[in-house]
């Protein structure tokens, strides 16, 4: 309070010596714009304004009590980059946060209630979630992601051993492979297949080593999957011959999520588990793929670790 009664002082023209904001600020040790800021709360709020720290009527001020703002809590969403601070004005000293969020966004699609299609798969989904568990017919959930693998395009130079390691800043592209994931949410269990491509083939492969490999005694499997072009019977047709393309699917019992409404899959949060605890980071080739998923898969079954 002293620091700024003096730059009102020093900087008065009519009974002071009307000193310039700079020769204020090397005398008193402040800023400029501090002597700006002094001299203008002065004119414009009055003297027990600019004496205080904060201006009468704001929450917190010394002076007499005023009209607060809002008493709704800050959120505290940022832009991407980081900071969480919102945008201040352009230009205006003491600027004060402005509701400019340009970097928010309110990305949620629901179809109308109206639409037959998207109620029935709906309905469908939820009542096939709400099954209790029945060894003879386990209800699974589908789901895939590709990954771009990056690996080191130049060898690390020598170095004497006290060192650390000296790479540049230089990567070759692998392959984009993608990874089905299957979940089954009521036991716990998951497993990851990987494969080069995300065609039908691939697909008919993945279901036929669910049936043979981890299902072979269940009577049918319940397989619960998002309306992709590849995810239908007509894949394991353009796979396998006919005999085995029926025999594969008199053992599936497939339901599609609706269109625009793939969340409602439950392989959607093991999936965004695996992509946060395994696939958010750089992988050189397929074999180092397919480990890192084994090993998250077996830890997190070793875990139990079930969905609700």
């Amino acid at each position: 309070m002293l620091t700024r009664a003096c730059i009102l002082l020093k900087a008065d023209h009519g009974g002071g010596p009307g000193w310039s904001d700079a020769a204020v600020a090397g005398a008193l040790d402040v800023n400029p714009s501090t002597v700006l800021r002094g001299r203008r709360r002065f004119v414009t709020d009055g003297l027990p304004a600019a004496l205080e720290r904060k201006r009468p009527g704001v929450r917190g001020a010394p002076g007499r009590p005023g009209p607060v703002a809002s008493a709704a809590p800050r959120r505290r969403t940022g832009p991407p980059g980081g900071r969480g601070r919102r945008l201040p004005r352009d230009g205006a000293p003491d600027a004060q946060n402005n509701d400019l969020q340009p970097w928010l966004s309110a990305q949620w699609c629901l179809a109308p209630t109206a639409d037959p299609a998207f109620v029935w798969h709906r309905e469908d989904v939820r009542d096939v979630s709400e099954r209790p568990p029945d060894p003879a017919r386990p209800v699974v959930c589908l789901d895939e992601t590709s990954r771009q693998l990056l690996g080191e395009a130049r060898h690390r130079r020598r170095q004497r051993p006290a060192a650390p390691p000296a790479t540049t800043p230089s990567t070759r592209g692998a392959g984009s492979p993608t990874s089905f994931l299957l979940t089954e949410p009521l036991r716990g269990w998951r497993t990851v297949l990987v494969s080069d491509q995300r065609t039908r083939l691939d697909f008919a492969r993945c279901g036929r080593e669910l049936v043979d490999v981890h299902y072979p005694q269940a009577e049918r499997v319940v397989l619960v999957l998002d309306q992709l072009n590849t995810h239908s019977p007509a894949s394991l047709s353009a796979a396998f011959p006919a005999a085995e393309a029926k025999r594969l699917t008199d053992r599936l019992e497939i339901h599609h999520t609706p269109k625009r409404g793939s969340w409602l899959n439950i392989a959607e949060i093991d999936l965004g588990v695996l992509e946060r605890q395994c696939l958010r980071r750089r992988i050189d080739d397929r074999e180092a793929l397919e480990r890192e998923t084994a090993t998250w898969a077996a830890r997190r079954n070793a875990a139990v670790s079930t969905i609700d």
